[in-house]
């Protein structure tokens, strides 16, 4: 069925190059993350941050808009629900972006830059680590949250793209991915929330896996 769908016209030669071009900016851009000692170490570190928070009863707030937003909800449903490891106690992690009624009751009572930081303030107490996802890293309300965080001495994460944007200067680690290309971004930054869960999972549980995925 494949092959006759190439045949009679539907995916020619300019749509099968351009899947093949994405592939290869995707893997480019990949392996410049991989060869990238400084990026392969925060993620080491981002890793050992989380983890050691959750083995004191901290949590870890995750926030981010559009496609961050459902990044910050795979993240966080790997580690409450198991990345590899799915015969272990569920970990104390929460997306700040799914309760609709908090996004619709903060943007519409105060303002939508506000919709992260209210919650920030309600649940994240010392010890916890907020993690913000931004490609361009100047998400108003992503930087917000991350403002409250460091006001509280909550340790505060954020994942970008290569400029770091304003999150630069305010957070206390900052993953760059090595693109300004959106997609290919928020593709490095999958793999890197990936590796913090299997690192994460290693640390609290040790390295046993099922891969049921």
């Amino acid at each position: 069925m494949v092959l006759n769908t190439f045949s009679r016209g539907m995916a020619g030669p300019s749509e099968v190059q351009l899947i093949r071009q994405r592939f290869k900016e995707s893997s480019a851009t990949l392996g410049m993350a991989s060869l990238n000692v400084k990026f392969i170490k925060i993620i080491h570190v981002i890793a050992q941050k989380v983890s050691a928070s959750l083995k004191k009863g901290g949590r870890v707030l995750i926030c981010g808009n559009g496609g961050s937003a459902a990044d910050a909800q795979h993240f966080a449903a790997e580690l409450v629900g198991g990345y590899t490891n799915h015969n272990r106690a569920p970990l104390d992690v929460i997306a700040l972006s799914t309760n609709t009624s908090n996004l619709t009751a903060i943007g519409n009572d105060y303002r939508y830059e506000d919709i992260f930081s209210r919650q920030v303030e309600a649940h994240a107490r010392k010890g916890d680590v907020v993690i913000g996802i931004s490609t361009s890293g100047n998400s108003a309300n992503v930087v917000e949250a991350i403002k409250v965080a460091k006001k509280k001495g909550v340790l505060s994460v954020v994942l970008t793209g290569a400029s770091g944007g304003k999150m630069r200067a305010l957070a206390d680690l900052t993953l760059r991915a090595p693109s300004d290309s959106t997609p290919r971004i928020q593709e490095a930054h999958i793999v890197a929330i990936h590796s913090v869960c299997e690192l994460v999972e290693r640390s609290l549980f040790g390295p046993q896996a099922d891969h049921r995925g």
